[in-house]
């Protein structure tokens, strides 16, 4: 191990890090390990060699925008502080025309993706979102939209009778080009059933992914960490992710988000802290070993944290944003206005010695 193992103590994890170095896959129970003894130096030495092994020493971004058209929503989930009620003064239902002028703020501006998510609308149906994706797509031909958590589609085409496949097509069909990775929160079903009772299971979110995979729709996968999960929880939600990847190679990237503890009904337990995120996102790079990117999504660690993600496992910050999400800062994230200029977000990169590649939506660098 090039002297690494000098440095090790722990005959488990010695044997661990010599797999790992090796190329080797690592088991759960070895994951569990990872996070529960290894220090966050040696995490950070081997997370680095899988990371360069993946991507050299790139680190992306895209110019991106988002639209969310809607903070209503059918469920209500615990760790929620986007989610309004009709009527409520914070609540906002864009129609057809707001979200072409939120597009048309994007005009003279160069951005390659459109990333659309937001509430699952109680009566909007599925012709309202492929009217949606159709209308964006006739305006501007070129930008890659990436569209609806599998929440979301999940509610759009259950309702109308289809197939997960039947309904998947149409929404391709109609312009959706990939989908993004939120919605999976924790996959353990007692876990789920007590921070967001009632919402599409994790079965199903596995399943639309997959079906989606294979009708060749890229996505992503997110896992939201922090809260009242443990360690084995955290792996448990990896290898379901790392099994349907080994099945379909379907998913580009994870994005592990953190709770925020503002504006909802888990406040009381507070926040983890740095420590915990850059531990978090070397077990991710090192256990998710068919899995290519790992984001740090700045708006939700901050632009310090994201920089410092990269030499933990991580090497994509996400995009320019334009400010124009509001999920995380209304969970008190520390980006009030998230936005980036192309300028600073290759500097952070540099700055923690990588190499910034400006990227489309399938990592092929621009």
């Amino acid at each position: 191990m090039n002297g690494l193992a000098d440095y090790i103590d722990d005959e488990a994890l010695k044997g661990i890090s010599a797999r790992i170095v090796a190329g080797g896959r690592i088991t759960p129970p070895e994951g569990l390990l990872l996070y529960e003894r290894a220090g966050l130096p040696l995490l950070g030495m081997l997370a680095g060699r899988v990371r360069r092994r993946f991507n050299g020493n790139s680190a992306f971004f895209n110019r991106n925008f988002h639209i969310e058209p809607t903070n209503l929503c059918i469920h209500n989930c615990l760790f929620c502080s986007y989610h309004k009620s009709a009527g409520d003064p914070g609540s906002w239902d864009y129609g057809h025309d707001e979200i072409l002028e939120a597009l048309r703020r994007f005009d003279e501006k160069e951005v390659t993706e459109v990333h659309i998510t937001g509430g699952v609308h109680p009566s909007h149906d599925l012709d309202f979102y492929c009217k949606m994706v159709r209308m964006i797509k006739q305006h501007r031909p070129s930008l890659h939209v990436k569209a609806f958590s599998a929440i979301e589609i999940d509610h759009m085409i259950s309702r109308e009778g289809l197939t997960m496949e039947e309904g998947l097509r149409r929404l391709a069909g109609n312009g959706v080009d990939s989908i993004p990775g939120g919605g999976a929160e924790i996959f353990d079903e007692e876990l789920r059933e007590k921070i967001c009772p009632g919402k599409t299971s994790s079965g199903r979110w596995l399943e639309i992914h997959e079906t989606a995979h294979n009708l060749g729709i890229k996505s992503n996968a997110t896992m939201l960490y922090g809260h009242i999960e443990s360690y084995s929880h955290r792996i448990d939600h990896m290898e379901r992710l790392r099994k349907l990847q080994d099945r379909t190679s379907g998913f580009n990237a994870f994005i592990p988000l953190r709770f925020r503890n503002s504006n909802n009904c888990m406040e009381h337990l507070g926040e983890v802290g740095v420590t915990e995120d850059l531990r978090n996102y070397a077990v991710a790079r090192l256990f998710l070993d068919n899995i290519p990117h790992i984001k740090a999504y700045w708006p939700m660690t901050g632009r310090e944290v994201a920089q410092l993600a990269l030499s933990f496992g991580a090497d994509d910050l996400d995009g320019t944003i334009g400010d124009t999400t509001k999920i995380y800062s209304m969970a008190g994230a520390g980006d009030q206005n998230p936005v980036i200029s192309v300028e600073e977000i290759t500097r952070l990169i540099s700055e923690a010695g990588y190499q910034a590649v400006e990227r489309d939506s399938a990592y092929n660098p621009i």
